[in-house]
């Protein structure tokens, strides 16, 4: 991968001529993102996201933490001990020039802690690093793992099928051969285009399933304005 949304970060960071990123995904046409939003504070969080940061507590592990809000919110507002991780290298460096202080470019799946946590943040549609429905159950293992015993994974995802066309009794238009959550995104920057890659947005119903298949309660813990949600997984 090249990196791009890493690049976006890491530029707005160093005043490098950032410019808006460009997301687009197999089910909706192009869309500017201005990479300032990543950069928000709590006062510009969605309630999702505010809620989640409030519920935080104990050793936390911030997965995906792209440019660091939510690591940077904790660390310094709730004085919590923070570990955040993300595949990007640039994101990374973004992150440590803020003043996260355990931060690592490191795959969930590879990460290994002798460390549990009390929190495990999955933020900003949490649930897209699965790829596909068929990999839930992997991360969801890996995550139970990383869990001491009375710890809480806060995760927000959307049910899109608000996003299919719908027939005239009510019904919608969704493929037939996948789960309709499951989308290709692509990401463009400067002119440069990321490949595609999947990412998975998933119905509080089915995440509840997998969580129950895999040994962890789900609680819906808030919904948002959008068909968006928070959940808490624990064991």
């Amino acid at each position: 991968m090249k990196d791009l949304f890493g690049k976006a970060i890491l530029d707005f960071q160093t005043n490098n001529s950032p410019e808006d990123l460009i997301t687009e995904t197999s089910i909706s046409e192009e869309d500017e993102m201005s990479v300032a939003y990543l950069f928000r504070d709590f006062s510009g969080m969605p309630k999702l996201e505010q809620q989640a940061l409030l519920l935080s507590k104990g050793k936390v592990l911030d997965v995906g933490c792209g440019a660091g809000s939510h690591s940077l919110y904790l660390q310094k507002e709730k004085n919590l001990e923070v570990t955040a991780i993300d595949i990007s290298n640039n994101a990374v460096e973004a992150c440590q020039l803020r003043g996260i202080t355990d931060v690592f470019i490191i795959d969930l799946l590879e990460f290994n802690s002798v460390d549990k946590f009390d929190t495990i943040l999955l933020l900003m549609n949490g649930t897209g690093i699965f790829g596909k429905l068929e990999q839930v159950s992997k991360y969801l293992e890996k995550l139970k793992s990383l869990l001491t015993e009375n710890g809480q994974i806060l995760i927000d995802s959307s049910d899109i099928i608000y996003m299919f066309d719908e027939e005239e009794d009510g019904g919608k238009w969704i493929p037939g051969d996948a789960y309709y959550g499951e989308l290709e995104f692509t990401i463009s920057y400067k002119g440069q285009k990321e490949a595609p890659f999947p990412w998975l947005y998933m119905d509080y119903n089915t995440l509840q399933n997998a969580a129950i298949a895999n040994g962890l309660k789900c609680e819906l813990v808030l919904e948002g304005d959008h068909y968006d949600y928070l959940a808490r997984l624990t064991n």
